[in-house]
Parts: C-alpha cells; structure tokens; sequence
C-alpha cells in the first residue's frame, strides 16, 4: 500500500471497498457480544488474562512455534529457538497495553520499543529499522523484501497517517498497520510477532476493543499460516480486491478472537476456567 496523501483520509478510503463495511459491522457485533456477557461485568480482567495468553500463543504460532496451550500456560523457561518465539510473543503482549498512551503520538518509537521487547538483546540491530545490507529473519514469508530506503519512506508515511489520525473503522486501521509491517518487514527478525502486536494496539486504542479481550491473533493462527499469508499476498498486490481481502481476512480473525474469549467467558460462568 502506497501512504502517500491522495486523498484527505486515506485510510478512510479502503473503507468504502466492496465487502469492507460489512466486515466492520459483522467485527462490532462479535465483539459487542463478548462485552455483553455478564462474566464481563465481574470477572473482565480473568477474561483479559486468558486472552492475552491465548493471544501471544496464536502469534507465536504463526512465527513458527506452534504449542499447546497449556504448555505455554506452564512454561517459565523459554530458552531455545521455538520457546524464544513464544517467549518473545508473551513479552510482546504484556508490552502493548503500556504503549497505548504513545502510539497515537509517535508510532515508530512504539514499534521501536517493540522490536527491542521481542529481541530481548544488545545487538546493535536491535529497536531500530534495518540499514542496507542487514539481513532479515522472517523465514514463513517470502514475499520480496523492500530495499532500506524504502522501509524508511514508507515508515515515515505510516506514522504520519496515524499521528493525523482518520474516521476510517479501526479493524481498517489495524489492518493496515498489520500488513505494511509485515510487507516491509522493517526490523532484521521479529516481524511478524511486532506486527500482530501493533494491530492489537489499535483495536484497544481505538476503543473497539479496550480491554483487549478479543486477540486476533488467536483467529490468525485459526485460519491458518497458509490463508494468512494468502491474504497478505492481496494487501501486497495493492489491488482494491486484495486489500478488501485483506481488511476481511483480520476482521474475520478477530471475530475468531472474540469468540475465543465468549467460551472463555462461558467457562467462568460455569466455575471450569
């Protein structure tokens, strides 16, 4: 996706794409029902605990490390290369909920901080875009990689667009996010799970979904790394068709989420969670 201002609104724009406005609503009313659950008025931050565990395991699954659940529950020690993933992904999401105050202000520093959480080291490449020359981790996507220069540029646009902020729904906005840094993959490892981190910063952010208790990254890992990627393979193209596909295939991940986190709520109410 091009950044630059053809318009006003932007983001505003892939709104009106045929399918879109459907997905925001069929969104709204998934995660409306979730909210509406009378565990929500009691029990809402258990709600949010077990989304966010199951949330960091759907994303640690489509970087490649793909646990039981209850694993990822029991684990302490994530040393290795599947449970750095995993590890990195908790991390990334105990992280997002104390960016909120600075994304709107000045994303790249949050995507900064992020890389920097799920690197969880020194090195020098770390918390910063890549330079030319430095080589990206990112394995499950192959997608062509974009030269530094244009990392930078196209960076540079995303956060002007959500500094200037947008009436575009917020699952348009996420989506966004979600697949410019996956397309750019602007850090040299990680992308994937900063990626999916930032768009759970702007469903909470926007307030569709502020007590974060619908992860999209649990309907990602749902639908699979093949449809995923699928998908990412629209937004890329640039097309009207493959960005609707695009914006569809996140709405229908939350939707997912949210309904990972009704049952969630229908355990509590039955005392077996």
């Amino acid at each position: 996706m091009s950044t630059s201002r053809a318009t006003a609104d932007p983001l505003a724009a892939l709104g009106s794409l045929p399918g879109v406005a459907e997905s925001v609503e069929s969104v709204r009313k998934a995660v409306d029902r979730v909210y509406g659950h009378r565990v929500m008025r009691r029990r809402s931050n258990a709600v949010t605990s077990e989304a966010a565990l199951r949330g960091a395991r759907g994303s640690a699954a489509l970087s490649g490390a793909d646990w039981a659940l209850e694993e990822v529950r029991r684990r302490s020690d994530f040393g290795g290369d599947d449970a750095r993933v995993v590890g990195a992904a908790l991390r990334l999401t105990a992280e997002a909920g104390q960016l909120l105050s600075i994304w709107r202000q000045s994303p790249l520093r949050v995507l900064a901080r992020l890389h920097l959480v799920a690197a969880a080291t020194g090195a020098d490449e770390v918390g910063r875009p890549r330079r030319a020359g430095e080589d990206v981790d990112e394995p499950l996507i192959e997608l062509p990689l974009p030269d530094a220069d244009e990392v930078s540029g196209r960076l540079d646009g995303l956060s002007e667009l959500i500094i200037a902020g947008s009436s575009a729904p917020a699952l348009v906005t996420a989506a966004v996010v979600h697949g410019e840094l996956l397309a750019l993959r602007p850090f040299t490892s990680n992308n994937g799970l900063v990626a999916r981190a930032a768009e759970r910063i702007v469903l909470i952010g926007s307030g569709l979904d502020p007590k974060s208790v619908c992860p999209a990254e649990v309907g990602h890992a749902e639908l699979g790394r093949a449809s995923y990627l699928a998908a990412l393979d629209g937004y890329v193209s640039g097309t009207p068709e493959g960005m609707a596909a695009w914006i569809a295939h996140c709405g229908r991940a939350v939707e997912l989420g949210a309904r990972e986190s009704t049952a969630v709520c229908e355990a509590l109410q039955r005392g077996a969670a």
